[in-house]
C-alpha cells in the first residue's frame, strides 16, 4: 500500500467487512465518521485518486461514495481547491445529545386509546396443536395457486399493476357474489362487497364508519378481543351480552337503548363454539331495527359446517338493512393472505369505500386477480369441501383420542361446526395450573377468559384448535396432555 497523504484524518485506519459493496461501506463509514465529529467541520477531503491509493481499491469505488455524499449534502466541492466536509452536516456532531425524555410524548386522543389495547399476537411459525385460529395448511394447493400467479403475470398490463378500485377487484367481488349466493344463501349484488386486509380491518373501519367517541357498542361475552379492540380505538364504551348454549342472550340488548351496534359471530360463536338458534337471529334483528343500529355479522368460519343444515345468514335474513356481513378467506386458503370481505347495505357501501381508500387504498392487485382465478376455475370450491372433510376428520381424530385418554378427566362439548372448541372450568386456578402444565408439555391451549371483558367476571376455561394439524399429530398431541394432566 502507497504511503497517504498527510489528510485530516487517517484514511487507513477504514475497516470493511467481506461482504457487501465496498463504495456503500466507505460511504456509511465517512459519513459515521462526519456526523460524529470524527471528521472536523469543513475538513479537507483526499481526491479521489488520493482515497483509492491509500485504501489499495479501485477510483470507481472512491467516486460512487463521493457521488453519494455529494448528494445527501456531506461534502461540497471547491472550484480548484478541493472536496470539503459541508459545514451543515457538521453541525449534528456539535450539537449537545438531548436530555433523557421524562414523560410520554404528547398523543392524539387515538394514541392515547391505543395504550389500553392488548398487545398479545397469534403465535407465528409452524402450526402445531392445539394452535387457534389455524386451517389445514398443509392441504392447500400451492401448485395451482403458483400457476395462477404465474399466470397473471405473464398476462399482466399497465392497467392491471397500476392503483385499482379501491373496493376491490370487478371480477373478484362478482366471483363472491356468486359464492355467497350459492354456498352461504345471501343474495347480494358485487356493488355491495368491499375487499379488506382480513376481517380486522373490517371490524375497525365498521366501528369507525358507525360509532362516536363515548357512543355504546354491543358484543359477545366472552367473545373476539380484537373486535373489543376495534370498538375502543373509535372510542365507544363495550357493553357485554351473555352467550348460553343458543349463543347471544339477545334480550339483553333491550336493557341497552343507547346501543349503536352489536357484534356477533353467530355462525359458530367464538370462542364458546355455540351456534346462534333462529329466534334469537330474529330478536336479534327486530331489535337492530326498533333502535335504528347495526349488527355486524362475522363469518370468520362459516364454512366449516360438520352436521345439520347451517341456519340462514342474519344478513339474508335482514331487510332493513341492519347487517353488515363480514367474511375472511384466512380460515379456507391461508392466514398470510390477509384478504377479507365486506358485504354492505347498499346505503353503506359507498360510504365503506370511501374509507378504504384512505386506510391503504386497496389490497395488492395481483393476490386479488390470483383469488378471483382460484375461484372462477372451480378450485375455490373443490378446496372447501377438501377443507371441510379434513376439518371433519381431525374433529373426529380429537373427539376419538379425547374419549380414550380423558386429560384432566375433562370432557369434550359436541362439535358441530369451526376449527376450535372449549372446555369450560370451574376457576381461574384450575385453568392457569392446566395452561402452564400444557405449555411445559409443549402443546398450546388458550385460556377462555382471554376472551372476556375485563370489566365484567371471569369465565375460566380452555380452547383449543384442531384444525392445523393432522389426524396423528392430534392423537399423540392428546396423549401427551394426558400424561400432563394426570393427578390434576
Amino acid at each position: 500500500m502507497n504511503k497517504p497523504a498527510p489528510f485530516s484524518f487517517d484514511p487507513t485506519d477504514l475497516e470493511f467487512a467481506a461482504t457487501g459493496g465496498l463504495a456503500s461501506q466507505l460511504y456509511q463509514t465517512l459519513r459515521e465518521r462526519i456526523l460524529s465529529g470524527r471528521i472536523e467541520a469543513e475538513a479537507r477531503l483526499p481526491t479521489t485518486r488520493e482515497l483509492a491509493l491509500s485504501l489499495n481499491i479501485s477510483r470507481t469505488t472512491a467516486v460512487r461514495a463521493y457521488e453519494q455524499l455529494y448528494a445527501e449534502g456531506y461534502i461540497s466541492a471547491r472550484v480548484g481547491d478541493g472536496t470539503y466536509v459541508s459545514a451543515p452536516a457538521t453541525e449534528i456532531a456539535l450539537r449537545p445529545a438531548p436530555k433523557k425524555q421524562e414523560s410520554p410524548p404528547q398523543l392524539s386522543q387515538l394514541g392515547q386509546r391505543l395504550a389500553g389495547l392488548s398487545t398479545a399476537f397469534s403465535p407465528t411459525g409452524a402450526p402445531r396443536a392445539f394452535r387457534l385460529g389455524v386451517p389445514a395448511l398443509d392441504l392447500f394447493p400451492t401448485a395451482i395457486w403458483a400457476r395462477l400467479q404465474a399466470d397473471f403475470w405473464r398476462r399482466a398490463t399497465p392497467a392491471g399493476i397500476s392503483y385499482g378500485d379501491a373496493a376491490g377487484d370487478p371480477l373478484l367481488r362478482e366471483m363472491l357474489a356468486r359464492h355467497l349466493r350459492h354456498a352461504r344463501g345471501l343474495v347480494c349484488e358485487p356493488d355491495q362487497i368491499i375487499l379488506t386486509a382480513g376481517t380486522q380491518q373490517a371490524i375497525t373501519m365498521c366501528a369507525q364508519l358507525l360509532l362516536n367517541p363515548g357512543e355504546l357498542a354491543a358484543m359477545e361475552n366472552p367473545g373476539y378481543p380484537r373486535a373489543a379492540s376495534a370498538m375502543r380505538l373509535a372510542g365507544a364504551r363495550i357493553c357485554g351480552i351473555d352467550v348460553d348454549e343458543q349463543g347471544l342472550v339477545a334480550a339483553q340488548l333491550h336493557a341497552q337503548p343507547e346501543a349503536r351496534l352489536a357484534y356477533v359471530t353467530p355462525s359458530h360463536q367464538y370462542p364458546t363454539g355455540v351456534t346462534l338458534s333462529l329466534a334469537r337471529r330474529l330478536e336479534l334483528l327486530s331489535w337492530a331495527e326498533a333502535r335504528g343500529s347495526f349488527i355486524l355479522e362475522d363469518d370468520y368460519d362459516g364454512e366449516y359446517r360438520y352436521s345439520g343444515t347451517p341456519l340462514a345468514l342474519l344478513a339474508s335474513l335482514d331487510r332493513s338493512g341492519r347487517v353488515i356481513y363480514m367474511g375472511t378467506f384466512s380460515k379456507i386458503t391461508f392466514p398470510g393472505l390477509r384478504l377479507g370481505y365486506i358485504v354492505a347495505p347498499h346505503a353503506l357501501a359507498e360510504p365503506l369505500i370511501r374509507l378504504r381508500l384512505q386506510h391503504d387504498r386497496h389490497s395488492p392487485a395481483p393476490e386479488q386477480a390470483v383469488v378471483a382465478q382460484f375461484i372462477a376455475q372451480g378450485h375455490f370450491r373443490r378446496h372447501v369441501a377438501r377443507m371441510r372433510r379434513a376439518s371433519r376428520a381431525r374433529r373426529d381424530a380429537l373427539v376419538t383420542a379425547w374419549e380414550k385418554h380423558l386429560p384432566g378427566g375433562l370432557s369434550l362439548p359436541v362439535i358441530d361446526a369451526g376449527l376450535h372448541c372449549m372446555i369450560r372450568l370451574a376457576g381461574k386456578r384450575k385453568q392457569e395450573q392446566l395452561m402452564a402444565l400444557a405449555l411445559e408439555a409443549g402443546i398450546e391451549v388458550e385460556s377462555l377468559s382471554r376472551f372476556c371483558l375485563p370489566e365484567l367476571p371471569m369465565q375460566y376455561g380452555l380452547v383449543l384448535g384442531f384444525g392445523g394439524v393432522d389426524e396423528d399429530s392430534i392423537g399423540a398431541a392428546v396423549k401427551v396432555l394426558a400424561r400432563a394432566w394426570r393427578g390434576t
